[in-house]
């Protein structure tokens, strides 16, 4: 099939980064919703959630959820759709045994400790307390976390600009912290959150991550494997060294005998 007409190129061409849409110039089947989330989108909460880790809270009473709806109005359904969060001392499990298909803050009863989202050029103003809304409009992101549900912590991320600005409830109302580095430390969860320059999935750049009291990034399973599997071989390589050491040892002594004239093995 021939097409009607012909689509003008540069010489040379651009690069599809520049002429190619991204998934806020394309609609999804609900006009109101945009694509897909991009792959950062996708990964970035991945590593939130494998190394959220709060020493004081066993694993079965940490949920973590991305791109989850989060309802928080019972009368109207109205719900938010956070790209990443945490709750604390609840199941893992709904109910101890189902994933969760949502989160109903009317029938779990525990808010978010914290709140994450990744900046886009779309989502940027709401996300900062930007936009207004009339009454009878549902509210922002920023005045759900900050007004309704009075979620501790709120982080933002900007990918683009690798600037990380977090949030902290104050008497009600937000108060941005100031961060001589880029990292939060939060004492209820003994637990801080920080920006981490390492590759994660074969991608090296600065990714959100979870660090401890000293100051330690918090690691993956994987990587705690990985980890321990490099101490055993460590280990292992230390007591060859040793034997070898004895081993050496052993046949000096033995040449010190026999030049005495006395035989080693008598």
């Amino acid at each position: 099939m021939a097409f009607s007409r012909s689509i003008a190129q540069s010489d040379p061409p651009r690069s599809p980064r520049e002429v190619q849409p991204t998934m806020y110039d394309l609609p999804s089947e609900d006009p109101e919703e945009p694509g897909l989330p991009d792959e950062f989108h996708l990964l970035q909460p991945q590593l939130l959630s494998l190394t959220f880790q709060p020493p004081t809270y066993p694993a079965d009473q940490i949920f973590t959820a991305s791109d989850l709806n989060l309802y928080y109005d019972l009368r109207r359904t109205w719900y938010k759709r956070p790209d990443w969060f945490a709750v604390v001392g609840i199941p893992r499990l709904y109910e101890e045994r189902h994933l969760r298909l949502s989160y109903v803050m009317w029938q779990e009863g525990v808010r978010p400790i914290v709140a994450v989202e990744l900046l886009s050029a779309g989502t940027q103003a709401e996300d900062l307390g930007q936009t207004s809304r009339t009454p009878e409009q549902p509210p922002t992101k920023w005045q759900v976390y900050e007004q309704i549900l009075g979620i501790p912590y709120y982080v933002v991320f900007d990918r683009y600009s690798d600037r990380l600005r977090a949030f902290q409830l104050v008497s009600d109302r937000y108060q941005e912290l100031n961060l001589s580095e880029p990292r939060i430390w939060m004492p209820t969860l003994n637990l801080g959150l920080g920006l981490w320059e390492g590759e994660y999935q074969g991608i090296h750049r600065p990714w959100l991550r979870w660090y401890d009291a000293k100051q330690n990034w918090v690691s993956t399973e994987v990587e705690a494997e990985r980890q321990k599997a490099e101490q055993a071989e460590h280990r292992a390589e230390q007591e060859r060294q040793r034997a070898e050491q004895e081993h050496q040892r052993a046949e000096r002594l033995a040449a010190r005998l026999k030049a005495l004239g006395i035989d080693p093995d008598a």
